[in-house]
């Protein structure tokens, strides 16, 4: 799939104004404390949360632990074929492995199918392949944009192994900006606006810090979603 980089340059301050959903942390790994009751989206205003709305949105808990595990079981021999990648060929994936996928079990295709049916309009053709991006703990995605080229008005993204923070930044306002706590096990989709006029990216984990709280990125992987162009 490809993606078309835009790193920017910007100051981030401190997020202040929140949406409505809230969470606790699944805890990423043993030994963490559960982040405190935050809501999932953050963003520069007040006025640009509220006028996002459900463009984007984050499901906590949208899937079960062992939803996850069977997810898991299925990937993991095909991820383990391949090394992690530091090269990006046009620079925005850093410290990943990645694949695509048809065909699943059972358990992963009624995962997916609910994934399909609570999110995308019953008309709206999809991208065949599910996409898989599996990033190493030192990985992380710079802001980027997906090509309108290959993909539709609407990406929806299951978070697998680990917490992260997805950040979108409007690309021709970098003042205006949302950050989302993906917790594990969460749907995140983002619709419209937020496709077209925002870069997203993954954190690092050295850089992540949720409305002001560290919320460490392990191994991630994500199986993503999305809808053909209209």
């Amino acid at each position: 799939m490809k993606l078309l980089l835009a790193v920017l340059k910007r100051s981030h301050k401190a997020a202040v104004y929140t949406g409505h959903q809230r969470c606790l942390s699944s805890g990423a790994s043993s030994g963490l404390l559960p982040l405190r009751d935050e809501a999932l989206i953050v963003g520069s205003s007040r006025e640009l949360v509220q006028s996002l709305g459900s463009q984007v949105e984050v499901r906590a808990g949208f899937i079960t632990e062992e939803e996850e595990g069977a997810l898991l079981r299925e990937l993991e021999p095909g991820l383990k074929k391949k090394r992690y990648e530091f090269d990006h060929w046009d620079d925005a994936i850093h410290g990943y492995r990645e694949t695509e996928r048809v065909r699943w079990e059972a358990a992963c295709e009624e995962v997916l199918n609910r994934v399909r049916s609570g999110v995308f309009p019953k008309d709206s053709p999809l991208l065949g392949p599910v996409h898989i991006l599996d990033l190493d703990k030192t990985g992380y995605i710079k802001p980027h944009m997906d090509s309108v080229k290959f993909c539709g008005n609407t990406i929806a993204g299951l978070s697998l192994l680990s917490d992260s923070i997805m950040r979108l930044v409007k690309e021709d306002a970098t003042n205006e900006w949302l950050d989302l706590l993906l917790p594990r096990r969460s749907l995140y989709i983002l619709r419209d606006q937020a496709r077209y006029n925002f870069t997203h990216e993954i954190l690092k984990d050295e850089e992540s810090v949720f409305n002001g709280q560290r919320v460490p990125r392990l191994r991630r992987i994500s199986v993503i979603c999305r809808n053909l162009p209209g």
